[in-house]
C-alpha cells in the first residue's frame, strides 16, 4: 500500500481527530512525522481550527510586535529559496522555503524562525527528494513579504520597502545569514604560488553567494558594503551571478557572524 495514498491519509486524520499523537500516528502508519503534521495542519485549516484563523494578527495591519531580528533572517531565506503560493482549497497562502537535507540544522533554524515571526500559525515540513519544504500558512504573508508577485523573483523587480530596510539596517548580519543559508556557502579554494623558487599549494576560505536576480545580489552587496565587507563580482561559465568574499579580514567577520552551513 502506498504510504501517501488517500486511504492512509484518511486513516491518519481519523486517528488524529480521536486524539492520537502525531508521533504515534507516524509510527503506526509508517509515514514521516512531518507528513503527518502537514496533513493535520491542512485538515484543521479546512475546518477553520488553526490558531489565529478567525482573527490572525499582523505587524503591518494592526501593529502586532514583530521579532525583527528573526524577520531579517527569514527575509534572507525567502529571497533566496522561498516563495509564496495560493492553492485552491486552502484558506490562506503558504510560504515555502526549500532546503537541502545536507543541512538539517538550517532546516531546524528556519522552522524556528517561522514560528517566531508567525507565532499563531502552525509550521510543517514536507519531504521531497533530497530536501524538505519548510512551510507556514498565513493570510498575512504578502503583508510581511511584499516582494511577492507573479512569476519568478529574477523576472521582476525586487526592492525593500522603507520599513524593511530599517529592519535590515538594524540587523544586517541576520539578512546576510539568511541569504548565505539559502543561496550561499563557505568553501575552501586553492591556488599555487612561487615560494623560494618552489611552487607551493595555498588554500584559503571563501564565502560564495549565487543568485540569478540582479536586485537580490545588489541587496546582498549593499548590506556587505554597510558592514565593511570586501567583495568581488565573479563570472563563472559565462554566468555573472556570483559574489565572492575572500579577503582574510572580511572572511573573519563572516565567520564570526555567519559561519559554515550546518
Amino acid at each position: 500500500m502506498n504510504a501517501h495514498s488517500t486511504e492512509v491519509r484518511q486513516k491518519a486524520l481519523t486517528l488524529l481527530r480521536n486524539g492520537t499523537k502525531g508521533a504515534e500516528v507516524a509510527r503506526q502508519l509508517n509515514v514521516p512525522r512531518g507528513t503527518v503534521s502537514y496533513w493535520l495542519h491542512i485538515d484543521r485549516s479546512k475546518r477553520g481550527e488553526c490558531p489565529g484563523a478567525h482573527n490572525p494578527l499582523c505587524h503591518r495591519c494592526d501593529g502586532t510586535p514583530l521579532d525583527v531580528s528573526t524577520y531579517a533572517y527569514l527575509l534572507g531565506l525567502y529571497l533566496g529559496d522561498g516563495h509564496i503560493s495560493q492553492y485552491s482549497g486552502h484558506r490562506a497562502p503558504s510560504l515555502m522555503i526549500t532546503l537541502d537535507d545536507v543541512w538539517p540544522g538550517i532546516q531546524d533554524e528556519t522552522e524556528a524562525a517561522l514560528g517566531k515571526v508567525f507565532p499563531e500559525n502552525a509550521t510543517c515540513r514536507v519531504r521531497r527528494t533530497g530536501c524538505h519544504n519548510i512551510k507556514v500558512y498565513s493570510k498575512h504573508l504578502v503583508c510581511l513579504f511584499p516582494q511577492h508577485g507573479p512569476g519568478r523573483k529574477h523576472e521582476r523587480a525586487i526592492a525593500l520597502e522603507s520599513w524593511q530596510q530599517a529592519i535590515v539596517d538594524a540587523h544586517p548580519w541576520q539578512l546576510v545569514r539568511g541569504l548565505i543559508h539559502s543561496d550561499g556557502c563557505r568553501i575552501t579554494n586553492w591556488t599555487t604560488r612561487m615560494v623560494g623558487g618552489e611552487r607551493k599549494r595555498y588554500e584559503y576560505p571563501r564565502y560564495w553567494f549565487t543568485n540569478v536576480s540582479d536586485d537580490i545580489r545588489r541587496l546582498y552587496t549593499d548590506t556587505l558594503d554597510a558592514l565593511g565587507i570586501v567583495w568581488t563580482h565573479c563570472t563563472r561559465a559565462g554566468k555573472p551571478y556570483n559574489i565572492s568574499v575572500a579577503r582574510r579580514a572580511s572572511v573573519a567577520l563572516m565567520d564570526a557572524h555567519v559561519g559554515p552551513k550546518y
